[in-house]
């Protein structure tokens, strides 16, 4: 580490002077444009900050909210939050990582000492920047730098360059025998689609189940909801070539709402003749969430928003809904404290608790990350 280090007499241990890294990123400029692949220079970690080299990173529709605009963040970016890698460095006063370990990074840090880490009930760690949007690291600066421009970091991970700098509360140590390429999607989807059945829902065994929007993280929703023991499980998209796999996964009946005149919420009602015990909504659109809300047991049943609020919009909704016993959550990371729990989740997986491969539909170079949005975006 070098830097105003006064160190007095022999030591037994060699300084390293850590270098800045020059790599390619893939840039996000502006809004509503494709991801420039970019040569940017990724700067040392600073004290209790970790340097990784990305090996594997998967596309999330939270990243395409940002393009979109529909989740405020300030550009240029770097974007991408579900990976996993190699640490290459680390700060000084870090202990809880060393290079060469496989780690997770964590868009949910996990401090240890703020109100909801301390806390049984939450796991939105105060140093996350989910909310503020800031785009820097805890000390208010940026580690990357593109044609002499400091570029932002996303919610404490950037992804989606071959080396990235996270703080240290930010980062998991997993198994190192873990298959990167697969283990990464417990950075994000899997483990926020799972948890928010089995965490934040605690969804029991023979209850009702309905999903809307069978993505990577609806269908983890679905895995979830099996593990639990749900009798049954209804998986709603509006394109049925979703089924197969919601099915495959554990999905008993799956609908269309574009197949019935009437609205979804009722639909729901009629095939289970009192509403679902528990319902997830995994798109981030408003209606849905209302319809999700509406769709459950009037007196004891449970919604959660799992899918990004879209940004600037309300919802309105009878407030005769909740009167009546319905409770209302939202599950961010899956209810996981990211840190504790992310390398069991990776140790389940290595035990095969859990399966990975369903969720993988295509594997690409990162140099073609914008054909990789183009096949999220046409559902594919």
């Amino acid at each position: 580490l070098c830097g105003d280090l006064k160190v007095q007499g022999p030591f037994p241990f060699s300084l390293l002077c850590l270098q800045v890294i020059k790599c390619k990123a893939a840039v996000m400029w502006e809004a509503n444009k494709p991801f420039s692949i970019e040569e940017v220079e990724v700067a040392p970690p600073k004290a209790h900050e970790v340097r990784i080299k990305i090996v594997a990173t998967g596309i999330c529709r939270s990243d395409d909210h940002v393009v979109t605009g529909a989740l405020v963040m300030p550009f240029p970016i770097i974007l991408g939050h579900e990976a996993a890698g190699v640490v290459e460095s680390v700060g000084q006063g870090v202990t809880s990582v060393k290079p060469g370990d496989k780690v997770i990074p964590l868009f949910v840090p996990q401090c240890g000492e703020c109100n909801s880490c301390l806390s049984t009930k939450g796991n939105l760690c105060h140093k996350n920047d989910i909310g503020s949007g800031a785009g820097l690291m805890p000390d208010g600066t940026s580690r990357f730098t593109c044609k002499g421009k400091a570029i932002h970091h996303f919610i404490g991970t950037s992804t989606f360059t071959e080396y990235t700098v996270v703080h240290e509360s930010a980062v998991a140590k997993i198994d190192s025998a873990a298959p990167l390429e697969k283990v990464c999607l417990i950075g994000c989807g899997f483990s926020t689609g799972y948890g928010a059945a089995v965490q934040t829902a605690k969804v029991e065994p023979g209850s009702t189940c309905v999903i809307f929007g069978l993505g990577g993280v609806g269908l983890s929703v679905v895995m979830g909801c099996k593990a639990a023991g749900a009798s049954r499980i209804i998986a709603v998209d509006i394109n049925s070539d979703k089924f197969a796999k919601a099915k495959e996964l554990g999905a008993t009946d799956c609908v269309n709402p574009k197949d019935f005149k009437k609205p979804i919420h009722e639909v729901l009602i009629e095939m289970t003749g009192h509403g679902v015990d528990y319902s997830f909504e995994v798109i981030g659109r408003t209606e849905t969430m209302t319809a999700a809300l509406a769709c459950c047991q009037y007196n004891y049943g449970v919604s959660v928003i799992v899918g990004v609020p879209p940004a600037a919009q309300k919802i309105s909704f009878d407030p005769m809904l909740l009167f009546t016993g319905r409770t209302w959550k939202g599950s961010v990371f899956g209810g996981w404290k990211s840190k504790d729990s992310v390398p069991k989740l990776v140790a389940d997986y290595m035990k095969k608790k859990f399966v990975l491969d369903p969720l993988i539909t295509h594997t690409l170079p990162f140099t073609k990350i914008n054909e990789g949005f183009d096949l999220l975006r046409t559902g594919k």
